[in-house]
């Protein structure tokens, strides 16, 4: 099937495009660069780590049970839709059906991919009891996630996997993770019959074409946003480190304690 045109931001000045890919894609860094290349809004969600330390404290998403995950999920789906309810122009840094791309990668490889075999092991036996109601769960997640992303975005940009991942304790480090997240948002895109690019490279040749795709205008430098986006980034994660909440999840747990962990699904 040939691809679908995209929009053009002098024909749709209320265009709301996603940014579409997984862990470690520079998603948040394009995203943010874009924007302030643009001048277009941009809208997200909190990060896991960032939601984490109130919504769970004292855990990483590794220990987190399927509730726990659930609960997560749905606060991020939260605050996408409170944050993308404006009929202007934004740019969304992932997208509201990206929870049920990683709750449905959970369900295929693992509820903490990232975690030791063994720690895996006893939450792939616990879970066997409850596993079909969260697969219908997810499959109900999707259903509405890709439905309100159908009405809602009139175009994506999907980033592919190129850099590598640096396990941090926070995000599931599993390769075979991120490569099935990466495939299940390619499928959700055909899926929905939403017009799409996949835009690699470095950020700044990124930033260039997705300019050029959707003939956005340029307020700010190209090299001067992406400089301004990275040193937001990291801003917001040297914050997150000095909060107590965020050290407290870090610490070691004892062996008595992850095994309690492990046994709640």
């Amino acid at each position: 099937m040939p691809a679908l045109e995209v929009p053009s931001f002098k024909d749709n000045p209320r265009l709301k495009l996603a940014i579409s890919g997984t862990y470690s894609t520079g998603k948040s860094t394009t995203t943010e660069a874009l924007s302030i290349a643009t001048g277009i809004p941009r809208t997200h969600a909190k990060t896991s780590r960032e939601l984490l330390v109130d919504l769970v404290p004292g855990k990483t998403v590794m220990e987190l049970n399927a509730m726990e995950l659930v609960k997560l999920g749905l606060r991020r789906f939260e605050e996408r839709v409170h944050n993308e309810s404006s009929g202007d122009a934004f740019i969304s840094d992932g997208g509201v059906f990206h929870e049920w791309v990683y709750f449905e990668a959970r369900m295929r490889v693992g509820i903490n991919p990232g975690a030791d075999w063994w720690f895996k092991g006893i939450k792939k036996v616990m879970g066997l009891p409850v596993k079909h109601f969260y697969q219908r769960y997810t499959d109900t997640l999707g259903d509405i996630t890709r439905a309100r992303a159908k009405r809602i975005y009139d175009a994506y940009v999907h980033l592919p996997v190129e850099f590598d991942m640096e396990p941090d304790g926070h995000r599931p480090v599993s390769e075979k993770f991120r490569r099935l997240s990466d495939d299940l948002l390619i499928e959700a895109l055909d899926r929905m019959d939403i017009p799409y690019r996949v835009v690699g490279g470095p950020i700044p040749d990124r930033i260039e074409k997705i300019v050029k795709l959707f003939d956005l205008p340029v307020v700010v430098p190209i090299e001067e946003a992406i400089e301004e986006a990275q040193r937001r980034v990291a801003a917001d994660i040297e914050d997150l480190k000095a909060d107590a909440r965020f050290h407290e999840a870090q610490r070691q747990k004892s062996l008595a304690r992850r095994v309690a962990y492990a046994l709640r699904y």
